[in-house]
């Protein structure tokens, strides 16, 4: 990796993970992670199990998706300092805090606005808002768990990207980091869009326009990553300064109201794209 010169003659390398050794261990877990619970969702839907199970296999499902994000490293990552000091629990408590509003009152905007279909009549377990929305759809309470999922691996990936973009003393990085985030961004909504409204879950799952929904539908997607990815970004970025609870939850909810707005502001300009 190449050296970067800095203003008072010292050097900085280009890297990929934090140079806080916490947060470097949680990354790199949080990577080598997603391939497992990504391989895990595509054998369910494969194998046709969504079709046939009722509240306690799609929680079993969301719990097999999520738990381990959290019980890993209780048990395998051993810190010297306090539980709720570890990075590890800091990003999954932003994430919750995000990954809440995004299933409770932003899923409205989902089923109203881009015309997203949850069918799962088995399901009787669910969780939204009262007053957001039509109030025709619900959203399953499985949603928050694997939310949880999906998050931490879009977060974890934007940072790491972000990370080694701003060491790496680019022209231009003014302009070239918030374009990069919305980039980030728009894949991991293009993604997520294009892989879960497949036809091995069609029944269960899909949107009234998936073409218009992957083309237009995923900029409003990305809005949520367009105002989490840079606050989530500073979250113990710097080992001096580190975050207290408080401070991520308030980051977290911070997040969560400027994605409220932008999804309010697009509705008011873009209107339903179905």
């Amino acid at each position: 990796m190449g050296q970067i010169k800095i203003n008072d003659g010292e050097t900085a390398t280009a890297r990929w993970f934090a140079e806080n050794e916490s947060k470097a261990w949680a990354e790199k877990f949080f990577l080598i992670y997603s391939p497992i619970w990504m391989g895990f969702m595509g054998i369910t839907m494969a194998m046709g199990w969504v079709k046939v199970w009722n509240d306690a296999g799609f929680m079993l499902q969301a719990c097999v998706v999520a738990l381990p994000l959290f019980l890993y490293p209780l048990f395998f990552r051993k810190e010297s300092t306090p539980l709720t000091d570890t990075y590890w629990f800091k990003a999954n408590l932003y994430i919750f805090v995000f990954n809440f509003f995004g299933n409770y009152a932003g899923s409205e905007y989902f089923f109203d606005v881009l015309g997203m279909v949850y069918n799962y009549p088995a399901i009787q377990w669910n969780l939204d808002t009262a007053l957001i929305g039509s109030g025709e759809q619900k959203v399953p309470l499985i949603m928050y768990f694997l939310t949880q999922a999906y998050f931490i691996t879009y977060h974890t990936s934007a940072v790491v990207v972000l990370r080694r973009i701003k060491t790496s003393a680019l022209p231009f990085m003014w302009l070239l980091f918030p374009i990069m985030i919305f980039v980030i961004g728009y894949f991991w909504a293009w993604m997520e869009t294009k892989a879960m409204a497949n036809p091995m879950i069609a029944e269960q799952f899909y949107y009234k326009d998936n073409a218009r929904m992957l083309a237009y539908g995923s900029v409003m997607y990305a809005f949520y990553f367009l105002a989490s990815f840079p606050i989530f970004y500073f979250l113990d970025e710097d080992k001096k300064r580190k975050w207290s609870l408080l401070m991520v939850v308030a980051a977290g909810l911070s997040a969560s109201m400027l994605t409220f707005y932008l999804l309010d502001f697009w509705t008011h300009l873009v209107g339903r794209i179905y």
